[in-house]
């Protein structure tokens, strides 16, 4: 059984396992998708993506989960909160891939909306980011859709230029 992470009004969030290999493949693997990533996936990218987020969920309690439809239980996707290097420092990251056809539909504001709600209220950093290359408009505006606004950009290897949002923790003192 997959441990369930978040529930959202059309969206459950759930550990992934290699039995949402197909699934995640037709997301990672899809060229459009994945146009602004620094390579391209195969079968055995997919498969050690999936290898490192149920590692994450060992290690951090965390990691990327798979993101499901309510509906159907049907997987369109991936959502949650990873450790990344964002220039030379490793910083708490929310990332996301729907599927092609689901895309557009609010999916990925849904998810990463609940996914910073439970990085702050089950972790203690300060502050959460968001990373892509700078051509992916889509992904910076979805973190802009969830709160998170424009911090900088850096020359980097892997993006050529990465942009970087965040979104800082409410201070709960009043």
């Amino acid at each position: 059984m997959n441990k369930m992470i978040l529930e959202t009004e059309r969206l459950f969030l759930r550990e992934m396992n290699m039995d949402d290999y197909d699934a995640l493949y037709a997301v990672l693997a899809d060229p459009e998708i994945m146009q602004h990533y620094p390579y391209s996936f195969d079968e055995k990218r997919v498969s050690e993506w999936i290898e490192r987020n149920m590692n994450r969920y060992k290690e951090n309690g965390f990691g990327l989960w798979a993101v499901c439809l309510k509906e159907t239980g049907e997987m369109i996707g991936d959502c949650g909160l990873t450790l990344q290097n964002i220039e030379g420092e490793m910083l708490p990251e929310i990332g996301y891939h729907i599927r092609k056809d689901k895309q557009h539909k609010g999916y990925a504001k849904e998810a990463a909306s609940a996914v910073r709600d439970w990085a702050f209220e089950n972790t203690d950093y300060p502050a959460l980011y968001s990373y892509c290359k700078y051509t992916n408009v889509g992904s910076y505006k979805t973190a802009e859709s969830i709160g998170m606004h424009f911090e900088k950009e850096y020359p980097d290897e892997a993006n050529g230029i990465t942009h970087v949002s965040v979104i800082y923790r409410m201070d709960d003192k009043k």
